[in-house]
């Protein structure tokens, strides 16, 4: 195809939810609170995993680097879309766009493999709880995690480098507010660079590999709940469970709500609804899942909030 005669997009217009100044201010008003709790709650998950020894535990190290990716992912998109809600021309550099899409969509895959590894641990803790220690140790926990953030790494490399020379001349608008689904790029050129590349890579695999083995894992984990021979031991095993089903539902559902939708009539609108769900409930719900069913959690933050009442009273000038 010849450029020449062609203007070079040099910058994308997110044209976000496109209503009234004063409903954008409203929508302001509501996302900035859920951005604000999705920080603060996943990096209190992040402190506590690191400051109580009871927390200390395979599970809750790869807890504590989840929400360290979402704190990751929601502050490389949601800043610019509470930007551009008091931006007149609501634009993005290619550059930043390019950047912000490489980085979402590495930290959302890592994210992938970090729930997989989760559902792994879930699996030996439930089905080899005798070998659990000896299995899920140090150095294998190390590697499982740097292993997520390879693998993820693997994946969005080739795409990066397929993308990042292409000269974009078309229209440069985009109904959505961020870059959870590419504005930057047509849709059928990044589907001729994913599967040219996912044609011929050996690392076809990889990037259904999260999905396969968390379903696997709970294949398993269900077969061996159901044959316990007592109620009791059943609700246990599934209360260890039951946190990281809900997540995983979370993150693949809105992942597939986001991008399986109709190709005409409301996507529009799915898409809108989608890239909230996706950016900032999900991101929002996680440390209240991990936090709110776990005794060991609650124990620990009655403990913090007694020990710190006592540091205030005690700091009060004595009459």
């Amino acid at each position: 195809m010849d450029y020449r005669n062609k203007t070079r997009v040099t910058e994308f217009i997110l044209l976000g939810f496109q209503n009234e100044k004063e409903v954008e201010i409203l929508l302001f008003s509501a996302f900035l609170p859920m951005y604000m709790t999705s920080l603060i709650g996943n990096t209190m998950i992040i402190l506590l995993v690191c400051g109580d020894y009871r927390l200390h535990s395979p599970m809750y190290f790869f807890v504590a680097n989840l929400s360290f990716l979402e704190v990751a992912i929601t502050s490389t998109v949601v800043p610019k879309m509470l930007a551009n809600t008091f931006s007149h021309t609501k634009a993005i550099s290619f550059v930043g766009c390019l950047t912000q899409s490489i980085f979402y969509f590495l930290l959302g895959s890592t994210e992938f493999f970090i729930l997989a590894v989760m559902s792994f641990d879930r699996y030996v803790a439930i089905c080899n709880p005798l070998r659990y220690a000896i299995i899920m140790n140090r150095q294998t926990c190390i590697m499982l995690l740097l292993g997520s953030y390879l693998g993820a790494s693997l994946l969005m490399l080739a795409p990066s480098i397929l993308t990042a020379p292409l000269i974009f001349c078309g229209p440069n608008k985009s109904i959505i507010s961020s870059v959870t689904e590419p504005p930057c790029y047509s849709w059928p050129v990044l589907i001729l660079l994913w599967l040219s590349w996912l044609t011929l890579s050996p690392l076809l695999c990889c990037s259904w590999a999260p999905l396969l083995l968390t379903g696997v894992s709970y294949t398993y984990i269900v077969i061996t709940i159901l044959g316990m021979p007592s109620v009791q031991g059943r609700q246990k095993a599934f209360s260890t469970c039951f946190s990281h089903i809900t997540v995983v539902t979370l993150y693949y559902g809105s992942s597939i709500f986001l991008y399986v939708h109709p190709k005409k009539g409301c996507a529009a609108s799915i898409n809108r609804f989608a890239t909230v769900l996706n950016t900032f409930v999900t991101p929002m719900l996680n440390p209240f899942i991990y936090s709110l069913r776990n005794e060991k959690v609650k124990e620990f933050l009655r403990g913090a909030s007694r020990k710190y009442i006592g540091m205030l009273i005690n700091l009060r000038p004595q009459k």
